[in-house]
């Protein structure tokens, strides 16, 4: 059986546009049953997508075992891990724990039921607290597989970088797309979602559809708000698209700037300023170190990001080596100065 993807634009609000199909258009009745009950959840395209692909991952190494859904167990998904772990390129831990919770999600939603032990038994205790390291430590058990993951360090541009990537940039519409970035944190998929309507020039501000279709309103540099002004006055093709960021030229011109788009973008200016570790996410990233060490609190900075838990916040606010280094040489220097008014 040869599975795929498939997209279609769905004909109602209760059906999912992503299907997961076999090569001769079959459906594979209980992957679409659950996305279709995703999408009565009102989850956005991109998660759906998200679930689609996992899905599909799992159904090419289960359906050919001729079982049913139900008939799983913690077996089952410990196979399944094997599995992955001898494809070349073997996926990372992140990827295999998102299928993994991805299938369990679908077995809950079939059977309203946790997938049972079998004949193994994944049971880690371990403590948890406040993110922001008070109150007292709880003891919690968790149940079923999962691989260790490594705990992502993203080192925010040094200002010598950004400097010289923004000035790779000649059209106001890229140094538009690239500032909302790296002053105002945005994510790229919420900079490709921004609308027309969205951008209140004359307020100074703009509203954001982030993760889970969730909004919130952000205010506009006055930079931004200069050349995001050039931009729609000078550089925006005449078109009917209500998206803010249009393509300006071959023959996407008039289009709304695509995903892939923008990654093509990123790639030819990492190459023209030789910062070759400049993407989106690391913008995002700079922008949420930059907010800290100005000051911001958390909690604000939370809001800005679109942080549902504040734990992510802080993801985004790990010392760069650069600041660790900083503030041990501000430490030694208080020490001697400490050592020498004693011996004085």
């Amino acid at each position: 059986m040869n599975l795929s993807v498939v997209y279609q634009p769905a004909v109602s609000a209760s059906t999912s546009a992503y299907r997961v199909r076999d090569n001769q258009g079959g459906e594979l009745d209980w992957a679409n049953a659950f996305l279709d009950g995703q999408r009565l959840r009102q989850l956005s395209p991109r998660s759906l997508r998200i679930y689609a692909y996992d899905l599909l991952d799992f159904a090419r190494w289960f359906e050919p075992q001729h079982r049913l859904l139900a008939e799983i167990t913690e077996s089952t998904i410990v196979d399944y891990v094997r599995h992955q772990l001898e494809q070349d390129p073997k996926p990372t831990s992140q990827t295999v724990n998102h299928r993994l919770g991805t299938v369990r999600c679908c077995y809950r939603f079939h059977t309203g039921q946790e997938i049972p032990a079998g004949q193994v038994h994944f049971q880690r205790r371990y403590t948890r607290r406040s993110p922001l390291g008070y109150g007292r430590l709880r003891t919690t058990v968790a149940r079923g597989l999962r691989l260790k993951q490594d705990r992502p360090v993203i080192v925010p541009l040094s200002a010598e970088e950004v400097a010289k990537f923004w000035q790779s940039f000649r059209t106001y519409r890229d140094l538009a797309l690239v500032g909302l970035m790296l002053l105002d944190g945005l994510r790229s998929c919420e900079v490709l979602a921004l609308e027309l309507e969205d951008v209140q020039l004359a307020d100074g501000q703009m509203r954001v559809r982030g993760k889970g279709n969730k909004k919130r309103l952000l205010p506009l540099p006055p930079d931004i708000l200069e050349v995001l002004g050039h931009y729609l006055r000078h550089e925006r093709p005449l078109t009917n698209s209500h998206a803010l960021f249009i393509s300006l030229k071959g023959r996407q011109r008039g289009r709304p700037v695509t995903a892939a788009g923008l990654r093509s973008l990123f790639r030819h200016h990492r190459v023209r300023s030789r910062i070759p570790h400049a993407n989106p996410h690391r913008l995002r990233h700079t922008f949420g170190a930059d907010m800290v060490r100005a000051g911001m609190s958390l909690p604000a900075l939370q809001q800005l990001m679109g942080h549902s838990q504040i734990a992510t916040t802080m993801l985004y606010v790990e010392l760069a080596p650069q600041d660790v280094w900083r503030e041990y040489a501000r430490a030694i220097e208080k020490r001697k100065a400490l050592d020498s008014s004693h011996l004085s």
